[in-house]
């Protein structure tokens, strides 16, 4: 969609706005000077990088210009130069993998286009900057604004309300895919109204630190500032939770009893976290984790005493690790013979379970919660089903979420089995004006032969978000990002790409007792997903070969040194 009444600059104190740089290129050295370097008037610096031969194609260098730095890249014979670190984290890029026109974040995977500068996948909400590069003799120069080199981050250029258009898109959730869906939207030049409506009392925010910093606010996580979403005319509405959807009146209604009418709606819900159904569970101090005020209520109760967590996989995992040296004693319960068990398998997960435990965190696997005890209304025991009592003054459910649908049972959509919303490539459901996103979609996994799948990435649902605003838009868009997801314990990373449900094997290279090691999960004799420790960009660079449409089979990662990642270069 083309031209819109757009707002320069942004009152969030966000990145600022700006058009995109030249699509020309750059080239850089290791060996550049910062005396090469000379400020204009206008705010302007411009520096001489590096001579033309002194890059060879297909190869990135972080280069100085004046006091910034840039991302400089040879690619297909041409230079160009963007912004060198991710936007999501800071990550620097040219630890990343670049391949066919993007750079992909060796962290957590978010992809900038190397000519524009443009966010192509994520995490992460702004795009980079990108510099003017021109080729003067043998020298490559990078000309650049001041001001994107402090920044290194951009907010596209982005449409405002018109009151021409007469067009509502309404939003139901307020999570990644909410939030990306709104942006987008703007961004391609949407004119119409866009509303927001999310059960939340805060903004948008980023979730997936919820469980790492459990004591932060609502603020603090903010993806956006309040006047962000004023200066671009997306009315948020918070403490909006949806009752039911008429899809036949194009109306939402509210537990408030307030509707909304829409022309077309994305709806993105999120999960709600499991409970437990036994004796006890009403107890008070039996938390679950959705929202800031959860984690800052766990954190404030948890202090100074023995903390018991249910389930062993991610969220229950990084929720012992914050708990370390805060509580009195953190043990976590699990059902199966180790965490992680079904996700990053046998040998990983039991590496992972040394690690907390080397913490002084205690385990008990292959159990089974059976009661809470608690005295005045609060628990003060777990009792497992083979009589195992333990202490407990917070007692934190980490136990899985299932799709928050159930206001959309009388409407009309098609659920699976699991009441996960059925969309196709598009993010469209059986009723064309109607998207749904994030974790609540059940969709086509194109690095899978188009397997319908459900994924609780926050990665995941933010490329859900932008690919339904596109086709709202009329775009005809397929969703075809590849998995990426990561966890952090005691400063610890694990990343992992790909899709592994049902593996048949895990190869391991690398040594897992010092934590770094490559995981490649094998079936049919096909490596369908890669974790790691240690190893940058090696998550990224299978996340690339998958994204660029290669497979990589099980006997090219048998080898000490497997070379297999030389597939990305190949044209």
């Amino acid at each position: 969609m083309g031209g819109a009444a757009s707002k320069k600059g942004s009152a969030s104190g966000d990145a600022p706005d700006g058009g995109k740089g030249s699509g020309g290129g750059g080239g850089a050295s290791g060996g550049s000077k910062k005396a090469a370097g000379a400020s204009s008037p206008g705010g302007t610096v411009e520096a001489v990088v590096c001579k033309v031969e002194d890059m060879k194609d297909g190869e990135m260098k972080e280069v100085e210009i004046g006091k910034g730095k840039a991302l400089l890249v040879k690619e297909f014979g041409e230079f160009s130069a963007i912004g060198h670190k991710c936007t999501h984290y800071g990550a620097p890029l040219v630890k990343g993998v670049l391949c066919n026109g993007r750079v992909r974040c060796p962290w957590h995977g978010a992809c900038f286009n190397t000519k524009t500068g443009d966010i192509e996948d994520f995490p992460g909400l702004d795009s980079s900057p990108a510099f003017e590069v021109k080729v003067d003799g043998d020298n490559v120069i990078v000309k650049a604004n001041s001001k994107d080199l402090e920044s290194h981050k951009r907010i596209k250029t982005m449409a405002c309300h018109s009151p021409e258009e007469e067009k509502t898109i309404l939003i139901v959730g307020g999570g990644a895919a909410a939030a990306l869906c709104a942006e987008t939207l703007r961004q391609e030049g949407f004119k119409g109204c866009v509303i927001l409506a999310t059960k939340e009392v805060n903004l948008p925010y980023d979730r997936t630190k919820l469980s790492k910093a459990l004591e932060s606010t609502g603020e603090s996580l903010a993806l956006r500032k309040p006047d962000f979403y004023s200066v671009y005319d997306i009315d948020v509405r918070t403490e909006m939770e949806a009752k039911s959807v008429d899809t036949g009146m194009n109306t939402v209604t509210f537990t408030n009893e307030q509707s909304i009418n829409y022309d077309q709606l994305l709806v993105a819900t999120g999960g709600t976290p499991r409970k437990l159904d036994i004796p006890g569970s009403d107890l008070k101090n039996i938390c679950l984790l959705r929202t800031p005020e959860d984690g800052k209520t766990m954190a404030e109760v948890g202090k100074g005493k023995d903390v018991v967590i249910i389930g062993s996989s991610f969220i229950g995992m990084e929720v012992a690790t914050y708990f370390q040296g805060k509580a009195t004693s953190v043990s976590i319960v699990g059902r199966g013979s180790v965490p992680y068990g079904a996700s990053l398998g046998e040998e990983v997960g039991k590496a992972l379970q040394k690690l907390m435990e080397s913490k002084g965190i205690k385990f008990y696997m292959n159990a089974i919660t059976a009661e809470f005890k608690g005295e005045d209304g609060q628990v003060t025991s777990v009792v497992l089903q083979d009589g195992q009592s333990l202490p407990a003054g917070l007692c934190v459910l980490g136990i899985g979420v299932v799709p928050a649908t159930g206001f959309l049972e009388d409407s009309g959509l098609v659920l699976n089995n699991k009441k996960a919303v059925t969309v196709d490539k598009f993010m469209r459901t059986n009723k064309p004006n109607v998207f749904a996103a994030g974790d609540i979609a059940d969709f086509p996994l194109c690095c899978i032969g188009e397997e319908r799948v459900n994924i609780g990435h926050w990665q995941m649902a933010s490329q859900h978000g932008r690919i339904a605003a596109l086709n709202m838009l009329g775009q005809e868009v397929e969703v075809e990002s590849i998995p990426y997801f990561w966890t952090s314990l005691f400063g610890k990373s694990v990343r992992y790409a790909g899709y592994c449900a049902g593996f048949e094997e895990v190869v391991i290279k690398g040594n897992l007792d010092e934590l770094k090691f490559v995981a490649y999960y094998i079936k049919d004799g096909k490596v369908t997903a890669v974790a790691s420790m240690s190893s940058d960009p090696i998550v990224s660079q299978f996340a690339e070969l998958l994204a660029s449409g290669k497979d990589l089979a099980k006997s090219e990662i048998e080898s000490d040194e497997p070379d297999w990642p030389k597939q990305l270069s190949e044209k």
